[in-house]
């Protein structure tokens, strides 16, 4: 999708659309009243009948109005005014695109700038509407035939304004790079688990190293070997599918500044290895690579962006899959970081591959370590599909998070990481075990991750109830991109 940003009137601009916010109450925003001045009070009219209730997300299309140059008219609801926040500016967002969609618009102005939103700039609802517009425009349909047919998208969106404006254009195009970097980590979610492989989040990788000069190493299984990383490579043994460490390097800041650290668990199908999953919704197992899409799609933001920070993605790539070579619950593993662990669970998989990851982390000295994990169901349990889990040993850092991901409308929960919850990791046989039992799991499955972070700040986040979605809507979200790419921002004085 194109995008642009011109200042105009909006009943002069010849298009197939014209987006304008209502608000309760027939309410009018500015543009709004624009064109029922040119129109002679056709949509104030129309208003007055009570057909139209401006409910965020609603929208009423109307035709040939007199004095308009476009052939069509939006009239998008966005709530009561001076009541209009992000949820309300992202549902009116959505219910545009998707209307302009159903019609078959290719091209249309919305006039969104001269929307208020509680506590944000216009900077904000311009980059919050460039990324929702590409969020909702969104299709995977590149493994459908041909001769199903292809839906006619909107192709182009001109951000129109009442007046000249120099400090929107910035704001558009990192809404866009945003917005892209989602988009790419659903294509990588979407896709299914024998084409998105180890390898092809690799080849990702290296093709992304390639658009933005970004220095790309992959790490076979010989090279984990010689590193000591028999826990990520305990997880691999069962399958036919070779095992990557994938590195992506990022410099845009200073060469003395500390990087960030972004490790995304790359398990590319999960079956539980030989505790084998049920087989209902196994196939949604494809996405417990997010983690790894959601990395590469930050740096794809990062680097669009040019943003001035070091940032380094790690991404442990791998199957759980049974067969022969398997590991077993009850086998015995050591990490890279020397530490054993003994292995109950064989579908507790994500942490076993995390922590020879967050160890290998430490080579980069970073300032801080954020892993991202599709992790644990209890975190669905405890959460539900609205925010991802936070944990983090570092109350700073936890703060940084939070605020970014109320900033980005991508939110997270605080959830505690205490000392008291690693009692439920205590093995008889090995220095840990990689399950603690039911009660907290996704507390005791961070703080399995915590024994291998101590040497650095480090949050991590569970979205194992928000990388995806089931049922009608089931696909990627490209959850949490828009988070991690404000947090960075954040931190580069952005």
């Amino acid at each position: 999708m194109e995008f642009s940003i011109k200042a105009a009137a909006p009943e002069k601009l010849k298009t197939d659309c014209v987006a304008v916010a209502v608000f309760a109450s027939a309410k009018l925003s500015p543009a709004a009243l624009a064109l029922d001045r040119a129109s002679k009070g056709r949509i104030s009219g129309i208003l007055k009948r009570g057909d139209f209730d401006a409910k965020p997300g609603s929208t009423l299309m109307l035709y040939d109005l007199a004095g308009v140059m476009s052939k069509r008219v939006l009239l998008v609801g966005f709530g009561a005014q001076n009541e209009t926040a992000a949820k309300e500016l992202r549902d009116g967002v959505r219910g545009a695109v998707r209307a302009m969609a159903d019609v078959g618009i290719s091209e249309a102005a919305f006039y969104v700038a001269d929307i208020a939103v509680k506590d944000r700039e216009a900077k904000w609802v311009t980059m919050q509407a460039a990324m929702t517009s590409l969020e909702n425009s969104y299709r995977f349909d590149r493994l459908m035939s041909k001769s199903r047919g292809q839906r006619k998208n909107l192709k182009r969106i001109v951000f129109g304004l009442l007046r000249e404006s120099k400090v929107l254009g910035a704001a558009l195009e990192r809404g866009i790079a945003i917005g892209e970097g989602v988009n790419f980590a659903r294509d990588l979610g979407n896709l299914p688990p024998n084409i998105c492989t180890p390898a092809y989040l690799a080849e990702q990788a290296r093709v992304l190293g390639k658009a933005h000069k970004l220095k790309v190493t992959v790490l076979e299984r010989k090279d984990m070997e010689k590193l000591g990383m028999g826990s990520l490579l305990s997880v691999s043994d069962g399958s036919r599918q070779p095992p990557k460490l994938i590195t992506i390097e990022y410099y845009g800041g200073p060469k003395k500044q500390k990087p960030v650290v972004l490790v995304g668990k790359g398990v590319t199908f999960d079956t539980g290895g030989i505790s084998l999953k049920p087989a209902a919704e196994m196939d949604e197992m494809k996405y417990d690579m997010s983690g790894a899409g959601s990395v590469l799609g930050t740096l794809s933001a990062v680097a669009a962006m040019k943003l001035p920070l070091n940032v380094i993605g790690v991404i442990p790539a791998t199957e759980n899959m049974p067969g022969g070579n398997a590991t077993r619950p009850g086998d015995i593993v050591t990490s890279m970081s020397g530490q054993t662990i003994e292995i109950l669970n064989t579908d507790a998989e994500g942490r076993l591959i995390l922590c020879d990851a967050l160890t290998y982390s430490e080579r980069f000295e970073p300032a801080a370590v954020i892993d991202i994990a599709t992790l644990t169901g209890a975190c669905v349990i405890a959460l539900g599909h609205v925010a991802s889990g936070l944990f983090a040993n570092d109350d700073q850092l936890a703060n940084e998070v939070i605020a970014a991901g109320q900033t980005s409308w991508d939110r997270v929960w605080h959830m505690p990481a205490w000392e008291d919850y690693q009692e439920q990791l205590k093995s008889n046989f090995a220095d840990m075990a990689n399950i603690g039992g039911r009660p907290g799991g996704s507390i005791t499955a961070a703080c399995f991750l915590a024994r291998f972070a101590r040497k650095f700040k480090w949050a991590h986040l569970d979205i194992a109830g928000t990388a995806w979605k089931s049922g009608r809507e089931k696909g990627s979200t490209g959850r949490p991109v828009p988070l991690l790419t404000q947090f960075l921002m954040t931190r580069a004085g952005w």
